[in-house]
């Protein structure tokens, strides 16, 4: 669905964020896009959407170039970036203007997210918190029903109740037909829903696997700070002893510890090679 092909991206001002980065992205799943602050993930967003173009190589949605902002690609893409605002009016009239540009809005889907979340369809858009205007613009975009949904921190100025809710609402409309790619440093908010993990650091992507893929090749374990032993890839202090990663030869499965596998993807990357299935 997204093939992102030798890219080069840079602002006017400070270094390149992207260069020769490809990625390929298959139809269907929740992924996770993860890195460090100022690694680019949201510039990636903005790239996949459109709405930044790259300077060499090319960002093509379903063999179309997302850069030429073709009707036919953008009615089947809603983008919920980090910060944003909304107009001076009722969700009502909201909802009437721009839902005609998504052929697959739901309005029973709408107002099932809206229900869960404790909201009313005659709310005004500029009386609401951040954490009301987070649940308002997030239920809108769910209900756009595109194929392609990109979100740029969702959880952030959610308290922890709704950040619950926004789980469970998420769980509904994932489908096969449905991409939904997930920046965030709110791993714990999220990550039991992520079926795909993309990581990046300094402009190149360290990883990009399923879930089931991570869990086949990597044990997830809890031992005595004191014990060594030679099949640790990586492990780091916590209260009560340390947190390991190592290879699974049995293939039995333990629940993957995200941050943990982020921080040694960041700290060792040569990890990687046995994602990537390299010697």
């Amino acid at each position: 669905m997204i093939d992102i092909k030798n890219i080069d991206y840079s602002y006017k001002k400070g270094k390149k964020v992207y260069t020769d980065f490809s990625l390929n992205i298959p139809a269907g799943g929740i992924y996770g896009l993860l890195g460090r602050n100022g690694t680019g993930k949201s510039t990636l967003l903005y790239l996949i959407c459109g709405l930044l173009k790259p300077q060499k190589g090319s960002c093509q949605i379903n063999n179309i170039d997302a850069s030429e902002r073709n009707v036919d690609i953008l009615k089947d893409i809603f983008l919920v970036p980090e910060e944003f605002e909304l107009p001076s009016c009722t969700l009502n009239t909201y909802v009437r203007i721009n839902k005609p540009f998504y052929p697959n809005f739901s309005e029973e889907l709408l107002n099932r997210c809206l229900e869960v979340f404790s909201l009313s369809r005659d709310i005004h858009l500029k009386a609401l918190s951040m954490g009301m205007k987070k649940k308002v613009f997030v239920s809108f975009a769910l209900a756009t029903q595109t194929r392609l949904l990109l979100m740029d921190e969702p959880t952030n100025g959610l308290d922890i109740p709704s950040k619950s809710q926004f789980r469970r609402i998420l769980s509904w409309v994932a489908t096969e037909e449905r991409t939904i790619i997930i920046s965030t440093h709110q791993v714990k908010d999220v990550e039991q829903l992520f079926d795909h993990f993309i990581i990046i650091d300094e402009n190149n992507l360290l990883a990009e696997a399923s879930t089931n893929k991570i869990t086949e090749t990597f044990r997830f374990e809890m031992r005595d700070l004191s014990e060594i032993n030679e099949d640790e890839l990586y492990s780091r202090p916590t209260f009560g002893g340390k947190e390991v990663i190592c290879l699974n030869p049995t293939g039995e499965e333990t629940p993957v510890n995200l941050e943990l596998l982020f921080t040694a993807l960041i700290e060792k990357p040569e990890i990687s090679k046995y994602l990537n299935n390299e010697k």
